[in-house]
């Protein structure tokens, strides 16, 4: 099954510290097979701690730096680094320069209800006062396990 999708058509949602994630493919578009989003984020931006119990996710950073935290590990990511993050791995990163353009793919799909269930889709009015917060039981809904704060 082929899916094209342009710019114009992908799903722009608010998200952490007014940063947006475009969904690229999401498991209606991959028969299930994967979800690509590319966020476009400021320093700063971190989600929670956490640990996917159902998928594997990789991150690219097109642009930017970022602190990688893998199983405790931290790692510096410099601009065109990847890291691949195996399921069940409690995993969390920071990003350090002023923006950057991050490409994240998971495998299989269906975490993308997570991001869309707490974000913001930008092509509707924004409800005053409206502020992207984690919340871990969406996450748990979706098997994104929330094991602590931001690192």
């Amino acid at each position: 099954m082929a899916y094209i999708a342009q710019p114009e058509q992908q799903q722009q949602l608010e998200w952490l510290d007014g940063g947006t994630l475009a969904m690229l493919l999401d498991g209606r578009a991959t028969d299930g097979q994967l979800m690509v989003g590319r966020f476009d984020v400021g320093k700063g931006e971190a989600p929670p701690y956490h640990k996917h119990l159902h998928e594997d996710e990789i991150f690219l950073l097109i642009k930017g730096t970022a602190l990688v935290w893998c199983d405790d590990q931290e790692y510096e990511l410099a601009e065109g680094g990847v890291v691949f993050l195996p399921k069940q791995i409690p995993h969390g990163y920071r990003i350090t320069s002023e923006r950057a353009d991050l490409l994240m793919i998971n495998t299989p799909a269906g975490i993308e209800g997570m991001f869309r269930e707490t974000g913001r889709d930008k092509a509707t009015p924004r409800p005053p006062g409206f502020q992207v917060t984690p919340n871990p039981d969406i996450a748990d809904t979706y098997g994104n396990i929330v094991l602590g704060p931001p690192r």
